[in-house]
């Protein structure tokens, strides 16, 4: 019975790529369309909401969004969550309802069809190349400046024991207190379940339900670099403290990357 359940999620798991794949190439034209002006890259966040919902429709993957406090339709947001799978970009770009970039590192533009949305609308982030680097957050600055939300990572990767979090980068919080932008924490309490970076046999890919948490903005009106640190702290305590009392670590043995 074991191996059945582990061969059945293994097809799943398949079908996940599969299905996320064939749908992709249904839409790959009209996101190159769409991609090729600025003024179209909201259509083209839209268009992204309708895939990543099919996906997850197609998998069996179910989710549930809890908002601890509306978020305004016209004000720009650093979005912050915690990354513990790959489900986790898909599910950020259903969680936050206003139009945002992503911000991440530069490997991804190595992704063959995906890097399409690197290339031009996202961020990339060369953080072996201090130039590259100054660029990108000179972009992201430009983006929060023009109302459009970001959303990064903090731990910047998944971490090598999920859910446990990895600590967190500066880059999103210098950005948005330079900005004086809300930060948005959001924590995703069971895509490392659901969708886990790692080998162990025992953890595989399977259908589940998602529950998001997108807690309440967090002012930086009036802060200046001088509270970047406390303010990366007070971010990873929050996220931390919602996964250690609401997520389900009775399941956490053998998470670890191997």
């Amino acid at each position: 019975m074991k191996k059945l359940s582990f061969w059945a999620r293994r097809i799943w798991c398949g079908w996940f790529f599969l299905s996320g794949l064939l749908s992709f190439l249904l839409l790959y034209p009209f996101f190159l369309v769409l991609l090729t002006r600025e003024k179209w890259f909201p259509y083209v966040f839209q268009l992204k909401k309708i895939w990543a919902h099919w996906i997850l429709f197609s998998c069996g993957i179910r989710y549930k969004l809890e908002f601890e406090a509306p978020i305004e339709k016209d004000q720009a947001y650093m979005i912050c969550p915690n990354h513990s799978s790959y489900l986790d970009i898909v599910l950020t770009n259903i969680a936050f309802p206003n139009y945002f970039h992503f911000m991440g590192k530069a490997e991804l533009l190595k992704m063959p069809l995906l890097n399409i949305f690197f290339k031009r609308m996202n961020i990339t982030v060369n953080r072996g190349s201090i130039t590259d680097s100054h660029k990108a957050f000179k972009r992201a600055n430009r983006d929060l400046g023009k109302g459009i939300s970001i959303a990064i990572f903090p731990e910047a990767t998944i971490p090598e024991c999920s859910p446990n979090l990895s600590a967190f980068k500066n880059g999103a919080f210098k950005i948005a207190i330079e900005q004086q932008v809300p930060i948005v924490p959001i924590t995703f309490l069971d895509n490392w379940y659901i969708f886990p970076d790692t080998k162990a046999e025992h953890y595989v890919v399977r259908p589940g339900l998602s529950r998001i948490i997108v807690h309440k903005p967090i002012s930086t009106v009036g802060m200046t670099e001088d509270n970047v640190s406390a303010l990366r702290i007070l971010v990873f305590n929050l996220i931390q403290k919602t996964l250690s009392e609401r997520g389900d670590f009775d399941r956490k043995k053998g998470l670890c990357k191997n």
